[in-house]
């Protein structure tokens, strides 16, 4: 290998059923280096770690470690971690009812016995060395989430680590947590250890990379160094431009109601996943949430619909307070939402499509009221003709169904319970074209109708085809709201990104 180089990967490929991952992805990480490895949902990054860490066999291509003879043969994670390659991951996978020294050393000892003073010790000068605020007899558990991963950076780096992949691990950090995290990936950059830094938070990567790689949609956009890629054309990287226009699309008559009567209003609305934030919606309004995964979007409209815990803020609805704690509140106060993730929030796969259709209709009710099967049937008969949906019949399991058409059962479930406020989280994502087209036009003919509509989507020309007024968000706050001329690829992005600055 090259001097100053600790990993190559070099024309990598992975496929799954019916999918390629990854195609011809080319990866180099030096000694001493923080790398981000950057892309959209779907990108290729957790792929691409995995086939590193030895989760997934690669199909093609050749990884080369320092101080290893040839190309290396990574079957299994313990394979990885035999020849340098640690990994830590967002959710932290150590022992929390034990110490700090048995964090570090469970698993390492070689002998008969456990020498806890000699353990004890050596964890002590690793941490103090480190710079680590913990003691080695401290249970894991009293420590913060910080130190926890700090903790499991030491076990890793003790582990004669050339390559630490941290993945997604300031996610669940305050800014102060951060930077003392940061200040451990500097200390071991100094030392040679190569990091691959794997985040969705843009000026997280600015703070602290050298290097960005940016994959989308499997393949390789390029590597960069961070000095000379400006936060806009990073945002451009991954995002693309991959849609072509639908100019058929009218959404004039939502444009009409940006400034109508509010059907909601939140001041201060915070959770247990999205910091406080003010937001209005219109009658017969759609808006948008944009910015990249892990911008704050999803955890906004979770917020909105309280399924995740509210921890402050006031709410109205038709300009009166209410207190919405629990989405069974939402549903009651006329607030439908279809989730981000269809297969673990959205559908019951072994339900079936009748079943499905009514199953937010039926909360509403109360199971004490129970619907009656001939009123199921009509309800699931309706939509199934009204949203088109391909089912051999409504019994069919819906896990039997294309996505596409397990997303319009969703859709169909709250429609049923005649919303005046629509959250669509991702309504679009895995589903062809023809679909999506349909989605957006019955998005457009709701508002016409009246009905408020959050539509969220991770493709800018989509958001622009069917809202009318974005609210951009960038590392969980908003930083922007675009309405009539201002709604373009080229001022989306740019806000996103926070401008031209680097």
């Amino acid at each position: 290998m090259q001097d100053g180089i600790v990993l190559t990967m070099r024309g990598i490929y992975k496929s799954f059923p019916g999918v390629r991952a990854l195609q011809n992805v080319d990866f180099t990480l030096r000694k001493g280096e923080i790398h981000a490895l950057m892309g959209e949902n779907g990108a290729g990054k957790s792929t691409l770690i995995k086939v590193l860490t030895g989760v997934y066999e690669k199909d093609a291509g050749e990884i080369r470690v320092e101080g290893q003879d040839g190309p290396a043969d990574i079957r299994s994670p313990q394979d990885a971690q035999n020849i340098g390659i640690s990994t830590v991951y967002q959710e932290i996978t150590l022992c929390p009812n034990l110490s700090v020294a048995e964090n570090m050393f469970i698993g390492r000892d070689k002998g008969v016995g456990v020498r806890w003073k000699d353990m004890e010790k050596k964890a002590g000068d690793l941490l103090k060395s480190l710079g680590i605020p913990a003691r080695p007899k401290q249970q894991l558990s009293s420590c913060s989430i910080a130190v926890q991963q700090m903790v499991a950076i030491a076990r890793a780096v003790d582990a004669d680590c050339k390559v630490l992949i941290l993945d997604e691990p300031t996610s669940s950090l305050d800014d102060k947590e951060v930077e003392m995290l940061f200040g451990l990936m500097r200390d071991l950059k100094s030392r040679g250890v190569g990091i691959i830094f794997v985040t969705h938070f843009l000026e997280q990567v600015y703070a602290v990379s050298d290097r960005i790689t940016v994959l989308r949609n499997g393949e390789l956009v390029g590597e960069f160094e961070v000095q000379s890629l400006p936060q806009v054309e990073l945002v451009s990287a991954m995002m693309g431009h991959a849609l072509a226009e639908l100019s058929d699309l009218d959404k004039q008559g939502s444009s009409d109601a940006l400034s109508g009567e509010a059907f909601y209003e939140a001041s201060g609305l915070s959770s247990a996943e999205a910091r406080p934030f003010d937001f209005r919606i219109a009658k017969g309004e759609v808006n948008g949430f944009t910015g990249l995964l892990g911008s704050g979007r999803s955890e906004s409209v979770r917020a909105i619909f309280a399924a995740d815990h509210v921890t402050g803020g006031h709410v109205k609805v038709n300009g009166k307070p209410v207190n919405i704690s629990k989405p069974v509140q939402a549903m009651k106060a006329g607030i439908g939402y279809l989730p981000e993730d269809r297969k673990r929030d959205g559908i019951i796969a072994d339900l079936s499509v009748r079943e499905n259709i009514i199953l937010a209709l039926q909360v509403m009710k109360g199971f004490f009221h129970p619907l009656s099967r001939k009123e199921e049937e009509a309800f699931a008969d309706e939509y199934i003709k009204t949203l088109e949906i391909k089912t051999a019949s409504q019994e069919t399991p819906i896990k039997s169904l294309s996505g596409g058409n397990q997303q319009k059962v969703i859709l169909a479930r709250w429609l049923l319970t005649h919303p005046q406020y629509l959250i669509l989280d991702e309504p679009t994502r895995g589903i062809d074209v023809g679909t999506k087209t349909e989605i957006q036009r019955l998005v457009l003919k709701l508002a016409e109708e009246g009905m408020s509509v959050t539509f969220i989507s991770s493709e800018i020309e989509e958001m622009l085809r069917t809202c009318s007024r974005l609210i951009v968000m960038r590392d969980r706050k908003i930083v922007g709201e675009l309405t009539g001329d201002q709604l373009n690829q080229d001022t989306v992005m740019k806000t996103i990104a926070g401008g031209e600055q680097a």
